[in-house]
């Protein structure tokens, strides 16, 4: 079966994934399945739910992390993340993603973002952490669990 995308190595950040055949803005980039369920957040950990992380099979968990991704993320009917394309992706171009897009909290990575795009943040963030015209910029592409966070957490201020 012709998946659309595979591992290669990147010139500065080790494995990625990369695009063998272009995608179109709201194509399923990859389809997510849930390996396994594990006991907290970690580098390769998707959260789910509040306090609820699992492992993706396949090659989800080497999809590289970008500040100026070319996929989001939308939950499908298993509770996994799907990767859909929010531009135009050709051939050879790397697959990323904001891993604020589906985790809430992000502390441990490098202090340094290696991205390399040039909108880069400079550091790999949660969702709690980023702007809100950051926010705003990925509606429709994020876990609908970080939007219900962030309005618990807005409660808990007031």
């Amino acid at each position: 079966m012709k998946t659309g995308f595979e591992l290669r190595e990147t010139s500065k950040k080790g494995e990625g994934v990369f695009a063998t055949k272009s995608f179109k803005v709201g194509d399923i980039v990859m389809v997510g399945v849930i390996k396994e369920v594990v006991n907290g957040n970690h580098s390769h950990a998707s959260q789910i739910g509040e306090y609820e992380y699992v492992l993706h099979t396949g090659l989800i968990s080497k999809v590289n992390h970008s500040c100026d991704p070319n996929c989001g993320i939308r939950v499908n009917e298993t509770g996994a993340h799907d990767f859909v394309a929010i531009r135009n992706i050709s051939i050879i171009e790397e697959i990323t993603f904001d891993y604020a897009m589906r985790n809430y909290n992000v502390d441990y990575f490098p202090k340094h973002c290696m991205c390399g795009s040039k909108r880069c943040r400079g550091k790999i963030t949660g969702w709690k952490d980023l702007p809100d015209e950051k926010k705003k910029e990925y509606e429709g592409f994020v876990a609908p669990y970080l939007l219900a966070l962030d309005a618990k957490h807005s409660c808990d201020k007031v």
